[in-house]
């Protein structure tokens, strides 16, 4: 004979499972997938400043080489909680330090510090010390 209370249980636990998407929409959201979790910026055929024509034209004092060092996150991409960003879509980029609900959006053109070379990341930024751009003469 079955128990009447493991019955009840499992209807707890089933009327539970039908609201826990409504309760829960994105579980994972806000959370960091380390190394195993997507990583569009370490592909290869990611696009690059180069790549964006707004971008191409808007960053005119950097030769194509360098455009071409630039990743840029593709819509869609959760940004990595307390990692570096900058948005080269804003009209004056600064660094931002990313939360863990953070996504690329359609109009974003973010772009990881992480896989920028220090002194293309500090042009970037704004920095004009030609020693921290790699811009200083060798004396």
């Amino acid at each position: 004979m079955a128990d009447p209370d493991r019955r009840g249980s499992r209807a707890e636990e089933r009327v539970a499972d039908d609201f826990d998407a409504d309760l829960h929409p994105d579980l994972r959201g806000g959370r960091n997938t380390g190394v195993d979790g997507p990583h569009p910026e370490k592909d290869d055929d990611i696009r690059t400043a180069y790549d964006i024509k707004s971008l191409h034209n808007r960053l005119q004092d950097f030769q194509d080489d360098e455009l071409k060092q630039i990743p840029v996150l593709p819509k869609g991409t959760r940004l990595e909680q307390n990692a570096t960003y900058i948005d080269l879509a804003e009209l004056e980029p600064g660094e931002f330090t990313a939360r863990g609900d953070m996504v690329a959006g359609r109009k974003n053109r973010y772009v990881p510090k992480t896989e920028v070379d220090y002194q293309l990341w500090n042009r970037l930024i704004g920095v004009d010390n030609p020693e921290r751009t790699g811009e200083a003469s060798e004396t």
